[in-house]
């Protein structure tokens, strides 16, 4: 039982980790020297560089009726899939049971 317990919990962990979003990462920039001066008071001010925003283009229409039978369909499929793996599961339950009494 404690193999079933081990497996189960590096499954689980593979799973974790597997679908766990990955890690940002972070940019350091190194520290402006003494010696260097920045002439910030000549560049142009920061709206300026910037470009003028633009006005998002609409997202399409959707029609709520086939929305609501997408959704249904998916949770048809995801109800079929988990029905299948508790099937297994217990196929696989079982038989290691028996086969444990079978030759103890």
């Amino acid at each position: 039982m404690a193999k079933v317990r081990g497996l189960l919990l590096v499954g689980l962990l593979g799973a974790l980790f597997y679908c766990a979003a990955p890690a940002q990462a972070a940019v350091v920039e190194a520290p402006a020297q003494a010696g260097v001066q920045v002439q910030a008071q000549t560049a142009a001010p920061a709206e300026a560089l910037l470009p003028a925003p633009q006005q998002a283009a609409p997202g399409p229409v959707l029609d709520p009726t086939q929305t609501d039978k997408a959704n249904a369909q998916k949770t048809r499929n995801k109800l079929i899939a988990g029905g299948i793996a508790i099937v297994l599961l217990a196929i696989v339950f079982f038989g290691r049971r028996k086969r444990k009494k079978g030759n103890g």
